[in-house]
């Protein structure tokens, strides 16, 4: 295995182990918001008690997510340093304002957060919730406008030759609100959203079926509903319009994601299917035209496919960008469905009643972060050959002075790492949903880093 595919498999892996947990941080924070807002507008202890409940879970995943993320700063140095030269410029300003503008946020109230139960006035507390989870929100717009500055570069000139190019900035604006930053922007709040929601609706689903904490269960699963049933619609929205310009912007990406490889031919629209990439042929259940109606509103408009590019311009592997876009997808509508037969059955009154439902939202917990997942993989596969589309090759960008032995075993020894994470973090948040929202000693309010001390002291 090559330097290059060792570089990218080990970048994948950091970063999609890592995106499990900001995601459900940005998602859990505006339930805390909601469930807050609840408390001082009712003075209902019961919201003040999922208030406390859900933010000692964000601060498990604020925790663990910041220790994961560090790493994929270093990578960009070590593995890929081509690459760190040509964007440098551009991600420097972004990831600049995310510490001006996001981290500082964050840490400003998130002691108060924390901490100031019982120690401040419940307003400020409030200002304190609604400071951090703003400042989660403003990290994603940074990394989201880095990210699709790779993907649709504008605001740009490139100065100096071969492995010495870099991007400079010339107009600042224009490379935030580049082609295609605020659709993905709201794709990934969005599904942010739909994380945290459908992680509240987990926990209560599995309490109303236990027969514990019923009554604020059911309070706590109806305000996630809301989110959810709301979230999971706009979703299609967003999606749509992101479509629409990936066929402007990224045409070849938009043919690996439906397989569509006639270069001016009307496009089909696949539920699912299998594409061979040798015969140039997609196999499946499909709506003939139906990609060229989503985007022309004409079931015989032609879409550009993938034999309109040379084959070096293509992505590498068709067949995993159209996989991973239709699970997304097809988790999509898959929320869309529970959502809007929960909110039936809740106006019904007869929800709780259902207890396979329960069930079923129970285990969902799991659909939002494999539809984020799977999202990630087909936008990043789906721009290749080029890490910055049109400019830089992925094949040209990664750090000359590596071997592969060296990313190998920093790949198993990450591997190790995060595997170790991963089975403590499940630990913890399993001992904090067994623990439940009423029981509010003292142990349960210890700092993350006292909890993870005492998992391997065994207190």
């Amino acid at each position: 295995m090559d330097v290059e595919i060792l570089a990218r498999i080990q970048f994948a892996f950091t970063i999609a182990f890592h995106y499990i947990y900001p995601p459900l941080s940005i998602g859990l924070g505006l339930l805390m918001v909601i469930f807050e807002s609840q408390y001082i507008r009712t003075r209902k202890e019961e919201y003040r008690i999922l208030s406390r409940f859900w933010t000692r879970i964000f601060a498990l995943t604020f925790g663990i997510g910041v220790a994961t993320g560090i790493v994929m700063e270093f990578e960009f140095g070590t593995n890929w340093a081509t690459y760190s030269t040509f964007v440098g410029d551009v991600f420097g300003s972004a990831l600049a304002a995310e510490g001006i503008f996001a981290f500082a946020l964050e840490s400003g109230f998130l002691g108060v957060l924390l901490f100031g139960w019982n120690r401040v006035k419940p307003w400020v507390h409030l200002v304190s919730t609604i400071g951090v989870f703003l400042g989660s929100m403003f990290s994603a717009v940074w990394i989201v406008v880095a990210n699709s500055w790779q993907q649709t570069p504008a605001g740009y000139h490139v100065v100096g030759e071969g492995m010495q190019a870099r991007a400079e900035i010339t107009d600042f604006w224009a490379m935030v609100f580049n082609p295609s930053s605020v659709d993905r922007l709201l794709h990934v709040w969005v599904g942010c959203f739909l994380a945290g929601a459908f992680l509240v609706m987990s926990v209560h689903a599995y309490y109303i079926l236990k027969g514990r904490y019923v009554e604020i269960s059911q309070k706590a699963f109806t305000y996630a509903l809301v989110v959810a049933t709301f979230f999971s619609l706009a979703q299609l929205v967003i999606g749509h319009s992101s479509a629409d310009g990936v066929a402007v912007n990224q045409p070849a990406k938009l043919a690996a994601l439906e397989g569509h490889f006639d270069a001016k031919g009307p496009a089909d629209m696949y539920l699912f299917g299998w594409v061979d990439q040798e015969a140039e042929k997609t196999y499946g259940l499909k709506f003939p035209g139906g990609l060229s109606f989503l985007l022309e509103y004409d079931f015989e408009a032609p879409v550009t496919g993938l034999k309109a590019f040379p084959k070096v311009d293509r992505p590498g592997q068709v067949n995993a960008v159209f996989q991973f876009y239709h699970i997304m997808i097809a988790i999509g509508m898959t929320l869309i469905g529970l959502t809007l037969l929960a909110s039936f059955l809740r106006w019904r009154n007869q929800l709780f009643q259902q207890k396979w439902l329960m069930l079923a939202f129970t285990w969902a917990v799991l659909l939002p972060q494999i539809a984020n997942q799977a999202g990630w993989f087909a936008a990043e596969m789906g721009r290749q050959p080029w890490v910055v589309y049109g400019l830089l090759r992925t094949s040209d960008a990664f750090s000359q002075a590596v071997s592969e032995n060296q990313i190998l075993f920093s790949l198993i020894l990450f591997t190790l790492i995060y595997s170790l994470l991963f089975v403590l973090f499940i630990y913890l948040l399993n001992k904090k949903i067994m623990h439940g929202p009423y029981n509010e000693d003292e142990e349960d309010d210890r700092p993350l880093t006292q909890e993870i001390a005492d998992v391997f002291t065994r207190k």
